[in-house]
């Protein structure tokens, strides 16, 4: 694996050294065989003295039993999931690219130690790429949701094209801080002249031209395309074109806002992204990893 190389997903990025984790798989199946070894006898005594008569034994004698049995089921169910864990973290061992993409900032080498919780290797999605447009806020009355959208990275003359996917809901203001008495945070000073703020408008690619490469980070000039004059040319908009617009020419409001902008919260499929996850195997009984080690103990003893 060399940094920017191009993987699939599947493909191995690295191996940590698995003798540590083959030990603990050893252990964790000896101690398996162990306590199902144990339940095993232990739950055949407990079904003995139960059958028993009551000459034979006693109500207490039953419940001692009863609990080793119990007490051992608990050992071997808890050794069953250990072992899970460990065979788990063994192939753990192979870290496996997740996406297809490129390995970016490979700084690992062979020997280094690979921690819980620390990035060793990065890789972009390669099938993820999305734009960001920031608009002041008093163009936001014309931005809808699959307006087309042309974006011109630094650099390179011909745009990728795309379309309006999303628009944030939400931005944090500058005074929402709370100060030393948990009350707002209000600045006094204020002009008569305030910047607009800026909404993240989120862009969905549909083509890229040839030879123009995608790099997480790039800056692009977002151009948002109003719908055809031919899309536009309705009923509807020839009465907002001669009757509504000149009202909002006259009280200098500017154009007014395109109905039905921006998708309910109904219309928007839900995206679902779940990380691959190991599930819990069931544990096997204990019958078949210990069978055979109680002949004859439910038969009757003999006397001497």
């Amino acid at each position: 694996m060399a940094d920017n190389q191009f993987v699939r997903k599947g493909d191995v990025l690295y191996v940590i050294d698995p003798f540590d984790f083959e030990v603990a798989v050893r252990i964790g199946k000896a101690l398996v065989d162990q306590r199902a070894a144990d339940l095993e006898v232990k739950q055949a005594e407990s079904d003995r003295r139960r059958r028993l008569s009551d000459l034979a034994t006693t109500p207490e004698e039953q419940q001692i039993f009863a609990g080793n049995a119990s007490q051992a089921k608990a050992a071997y169910a808890a050794a069953a999931h250990q072992l899970a864990q460990a065979e788990l973290n063994l192939k753990r061992t192979n870290v496996l690219s997740p996406v297809d993409g490129y390995v970016t900032n490979l700084l690992l080498r062979v020997g280094d130690y690979a921690l819980t919780g620390v990035t060793n290797v990065s890789i972009i999605d390669s099938n993820s790429f999305w734009i960001d447009g920031y608009f002041e806020e008093t163009k936001m009355a014309h931005v809808c949701v699959g307006d087309r959208v042309e974006a011109q990275l630094i650099g390179y003359s011909k745009p990728i094209l795309g379309h309006v996917k999303t628009v944030t809901r939400g931005i944090s203001p500058s005074n929402a801080a709370a100060g030393t008495q948990g009350l707002p945070n209000v600045d006094p000073i204020y002009t008569w002249v305030r910047l607009a703020q800026r909404i993240p408008v989120r862009v969905a690619i549909d083509t890229v031209p040839p030879g123009v490469p995608l790099v997480s980070g790039m800056t692009a000039t977002v151009t948002i395309r109003q719908p055809d004059a031919v899309d536009r040319q309705t009923w509807s908009h020839r009465l907002r074109t001669t009757l509504v617009d000149p009202m909002f020419d006259v009280f200098g409001a500017g154009d007014p806002p395109r109905p039905n902008c921006l998708q309910s919260p109904s219309q928007q499929p839900p995206e679902v992204t779940a990380l691959p996850y190991a599930r819990v195997p069931a544990i096997p009984s204990a019958e078949k990893i210990a069978p055979g080690l109680t002949p004859g103990i439910d038969a009757s003893p003999r006397l001497p």
